[in-house]
């Protein structure tokens, strides 16, 4: 087998693979990259026949060399980032030894398998397989005819391979390009950060651009040349949906010159031969052991998918009277689990950050007869103080003379949409809506609202992901103006903390089609207006001279979410409870300062006990949650208003969190179902793992000094780097 010149991925690393890696990097030569730092050969393995594979092991040949600019591409690629959180040199290197090796005996293990598949179709594909000369060829016709299997259909492999190749070039030749065109312009972005949603701007898996007349890959390379007599064409006519997605500004003359940067690092770290036609990209000799390297991944992930398959069938089996067994089993064994790992509240607590559609807490603790209330998870939107307005806060100051005079800078609190940076940062994810013919929420009439973000996911979920728990319909709240050079001009509207209730409840009763919410304020509601429009500072002190946060709490409502407000409804996409989760955080996104919540799965973890959270968000998240799920309280604070809705709640009598199961087809089968949740996280979950443990069994029975050779000093200038 040829060796692979990088590791799968290891593509875009190139570009800076020539960045000196300590003060030996100047004496490295083409002579120093081409040493041999280890070879790998399973056929060594006296295992090849206990399974049935020495028949096949002269499809290996020689086996695989494994050369020194290999694990500089690997440490480029990825081994880098473990030197900047603390590993040595040495540790990182030799770590990258290993996973090479690995990859090289996996490689070589999957390949014999897929022979092996093949000979039982067709007696002589093995010989017809060592008759071809060209690795590339080998492997494209060793994959021929199979497909990964997705949610929408099948997904030709070779064309997968392509893809990932072509698309990987074009995404360096973007990045090159991008910066010759802003070095030409006048600086449009600004460095103002704002996280986005998981997925924004995100391909499915394993997404094909395929022409739907001629069945043909709907994609190629681009960069500015074309010599058809010559048989290429790398023009942007001739790039299929990459025209879609072209850079603005981009010319043939700066791609060309960002393909000439791109060529130049190449050579720099010696990947181009004297023989290469430098403008026929394809043809270059590291393209094509690139190439090579995703075809060999691809046959790793046939054989994997092979693999779970069969793991699958086994999860899925039913006994006589048509009950899942295994996850009948797995379900009783998990709770069990739970039960004593979560029988203490300190242990559950430390269990609730891991909920989500992929990890489900199963067990909760009574809190019934105690002084705790209900465990929950909250959203949490907090307008926040202004520069100015902070000079007046005091956080050391508890005394009820100053929650008194906190009112009134309160209600000088001014919000303004946060999303700034999706306009005019590192990346522009905005465009209006109006143009795009979409239907949003735009606001009171006349407002001028228009646009929206993340076009691709919202208009195009054939090739990109849907944004979980993100909706995606809300309207910058502010005027927008796109300037001459590709940037914008932004006058966000200064929103009261009712006009932002206002919002709230109009955005969510939108994003549920109907009247489903209800907020009361202390402006409109009596009660609420005696509570916290206090007519002197004693009012704050209970009858024990304690503060009472009951006199913080601003505004009470509810999102009426159907009944049910099970854990798992929040997961299935057409429930009230996920629809209604979902604009309740995008309306995060947009308002909120407090940005730590943005990375959180449903919400700030609530105890029901004591809390480190400051006493007015305490009182209000806890008596919120133990209203239950849809709750929604506003409480003052000194970092400014917090809204708060309730996501979910844990039953005070504990217990089971989800018991009396049927694991029938009516169940397992039924999307929205606990059962089908479970039965897709345990299914999930299991297969990731047995495919993580089958990686460690293939790499433990072939691996060993019998099939792999390492040559340490072939790379110790590496390893003594920590020294230098």
């Amino acid at each position: 087998m040829k060796s692979k010149m990088l590791v799968c991925g290891a593509l875009a690393a190139v570009l800076t693979m020539s960045l000196a890696l300590g003060s030996g990097c100047a004496t490295r030569n083409e002579e120093d990259m081409n040493q041999v730092v280890a070879t790998v050969n399973i056929t060594n393995s006296a295992n090849l026949e206990e399974e049935g594979l020495a028949q096949y092991a002269s499809a290996i040949g020689s086996g695989e060399t494994i050369v020194k600019r290999d694990l500089m591409a690997s440490y480029y690629n990825v081994g880098y980032s473990y030197i900047e959180s603390g590993s040595t040199y040495a540790e990182v290197f030799e770590m990258l030894m290993d996973a090479l090796t690995t990859t090289a005996i996996i490689t070589q293990y999957t390949t014999l398998q897929l022979i092996s598949d093949r000979s039982q179709t067709n007696s002589n594909f093995l010989n017809e397989y060592n008759a071809i000369d060209n690795p590339v060829e080998k492997y494209e016709y060793l994959l021929e005819g199979y497909s990964a299997t997705t949610d929408d259909g099948e997904r030709d492999r070779i064309m997968l391979a392509q893809y990932s190749l072509y698309s990987s070039i074009n995404d360096s030749l973007d990045s090159i390009e991008e910066g010759i065109i802003s070095g030409e312009d006048e600086e449009t972005t600004s460095d103002e950060t704002r996280a986005t949603p998981g997925g924004a701007d995100e391909e499915v898996e394993n997404y094909l651009p395929v022409d739907s007349g001629t069945g043909a890959l709907d994609y190629n390379i681009y960069t500015g040349y074309s010599s058809v007599s010559d048989g290429y064409d790398y023009s942007l006519e001739n790039s299929g949906i990459y025209e879609d997605d072209k850079l603005e500004g981009t010319t043939p003359q700066t791609r060309r010159r960002a393909y000439a940067s791109f060529i130049a690092s190449l050579r720099d770290n010696f990947l181009i031969t004297e023989e290469d036609n430098l403008r026929d990209v394809l043809s270059i000799s590291y393209i094509q052991e690139e190439y090579l390297s995703q075809l060999q991944q691809q046959v790793i992930n046939e054989y994997y998918e092979q693999y779970e398959q069969e793991q699958e069938d086994l999860i899925d089996a039913k006994d006589a009277q048509g009950n899942y067994t295994f996850l009948q089993t797995r379900y009783a064994s998990d709770l069990a689990d739970q039960t004593q790992s979560n029988a203490t509240f300190s242990a559950f607590e430390s269990s609730m950050d891991s909920l989500s559609d992929t990890s489900f807490i199963l067990y909760a603790p009574a809190t019934s007869g105690t002084d705790g209330g209900t465990y929950g998870y909250v959203y949490n939107i907090l307008l926040p103080f202004s520069a100015s307005q902070e000079l007046n806060i005091n956080s050391s100051d508890t005394s009820k003379e100053y929650y008194y005079g906190r009112i009134s800078i309160l209600d000088d609190i001014k919000a303004t949409d946060q999303r700034s940076a999706w306009f005019n940062g590192e990346t522009d994810y905005s465009f209006n809506a109006a143009e795009a013919g979409m239907d949003y929420y735009a606001g009171a009439e006349g407002s001028g609202r228009e646009y929206l973000f993340f076009e691709n996911n919202l208009t195009d979920n054939e090739r990109y992901a849907t944004l979980d728990k993100y909706d995606g319909r809300y309207s910058y709240n502010g005027y927008v103006s796109e300037n001459a050079d590709g940037s914008y001009s932004l006058v966000p509207e200064r929103l009261t903390v009712d006009d932002v209730l206002a919002e709230f409840k109009a955005y969510v009763d939108y994003v549920l089609g109907g009247e489903y919410t209800t907020i009361d304020t202390a402006k409109t509601n009596d009660e609420l207006a005696g509570s916290y429009y206090v007519s002197s500072a004693d009012e704050y002190e209970d009858e024990n001279g304690e503060i009472d946060y009951s006199h913080f709490v601003y505004a009470k409502g509810r999102v009426d979410l159907g009944g049910d407000t099970s854990l798992s409804s929040l997961f299935v996409k057409d429930s009230r409870a996920y629809k209604a989760l979902s604009a309740v955080n995008e309306l995060q996104y947009a308002y909120t300062t407090d940005t730590s919540i943005l990375s959180q799965y449903i919400g700030y973890s609530v105890s029901a006990f004591s809390t480190s959270y400051i006493p007015e968000f305490e009182y209000a998240a806890q008596t919120a949650i133990n209203e239950g799920a849809g709750t929604i309280y506003v409480c003052a604070g000194d970092y400014g208003w917090h809204i708060i809705y309730v996501t979910a709640t844990f039953d005070v009598e504990g217990g089971d969190v989800y018991g009396d199961l049927e694991w029938t087809d009516d169940y397992v089968k039924s999307e929205g179902t606990f059962q089908n949740m479970y039965y897709n996280w345990i299914k999930d979950s299991t297969l990731t793992n047995i495919t993580t443990n089958r990686r460690s069994v293939i790499n433990e029975l072939y691996g060993g000094d019998e099939t792999v050779t390492t040559y340490q000093n072939a790379y110790q200038d590496l390893l003594d780097l920590d020294e230098e």
